[in-house]
């Protein structure tokens, strides 16, 4: 099996160099007659990412070994969304898929771009709708680029042509409105518009807080984790070491986030007194006395 891939010395002590650099040219120079050391399979086109059920099988067959349960299936009887089904595979009680080194940050990415792709619009004053709807149907992807090359090389704005300056133009004209999007600087601003809102509503807040509970040094995230020798009805219960704590905190950041959401929702609904259910206080309130109403988001 080794030899058919071309592989004949794996730790390179036999096979001098020049008889792989003549491999690698005898590679490039092919005339079809010989297969080249490595084949790669490859298409005319990239695969789709939207509708396409067997893109995340296809991706990480060690998770999928039967290459079925793939996202976005058409005619599933009830319809689940890309990141619900994400949460899913990430909370089940088989942690392969929250182990693996890369299904976090890929599934991730494209919950991301998706959001960036449905959620992102222009906004436009009313008066120029008509020349910029015009402006932006007119622009080549030619001239972008022209002129992105040209602001990257400090060049001045009277070296542009008219098509060019027309392009730059629309940024003067057009915002655009990312708000939903996670950790973007127009979410930023969405949240603190909300805050004024509070305030104009319910009056200036009276407490400010931080909360920052620490995983590492907590008995319940080591249970999360799944350390069954955790008794956590003792008031000080043995833990494993520092080192395995960090370790066990940075291998399952899934865990790392339950912990996370699990302290905020305590705090609230047994220290503040905070229903969430009904959104509103308890009838007994908290240490606070009955809450009106409270913000939070997370760093």
């Amino acid at each position: 099996m080794i030899e058919k891939t071309g592989v004949t010395d794996p730790e390179c002590d036999r096979v001098p160099g020049r008889l792989f650099t003549s491999a690698a040219l005898k590679n490039l120079v092919s005339d079809g007659t010989e297969l080249p050391d490595l084949v790669l399979h490859r298409g005319s086109a990239a695969v789709p990412e939207y509708n396409n059920p067997d893109l995340i099988p296809g991706m990480y067959p060690t998770l999928f070994p039967l290459g079925v349960g793939g996202f976005d299936i058409p005619d599933r009887v009830c319809p689940i969304s890309f990141a619900n089904q994400a949460k899913y595979c990430l909370d089940l009680t088989d942690r392969s898929f929250r182990y693996h080194h890369s299904f976090l940050f890929v599934i991730l990415n494209i919950i991301q771009r998706r959001t960036a792709h449905l959620q992102t619009h222009f906004t436009v004053r009313r008066s120029q709708f008509e020349s910029v709807a015009s402006k932006l149907i007119a622009v080549k992807s030619t001239v972008l680029r022209s002129v992105a090359d040209h602001l990257e090389q400090e060049g001045k704005y009277s070296d542009l042509s008219s098509e060019q300056r027309s392009a730059l133009d629309l940024l003067k004209h057009v915002n655009t409105i990312a708000a939903r999007i996670p950790g973007s600087q127009a979410a930023k601003i969405f949240m603190r518009n909300e805050i004024r809102s509070y305030c104009g509503f319910f009056g200036l807040p009276h407490i400010y807080l931080t909360l920052n509970p620490n995983a590492a040094h907590s008995p319940i995230f080591q249970a999360i984790f799944g350390d069954e020798t955790i008794d956590l009805s003792k008031r000080f219960p043995i833990l494993v070491s520092a080192r395995e704590r960090a370790i066990r905190l940075a291998k399952d950041p899934v865990a790392g986030a339950d912990f996370f959401n699990f302290c905020i929702t305590c705090i609230f609904r047994y220290l503040f007194g905070w229903d969430y259910d009904k959104q509103e206080s308890t009838p007994l309130g908290g240490i606070l006395g009955k809450l009106e109403a409270f913000y939070g988001s997370s760093e």
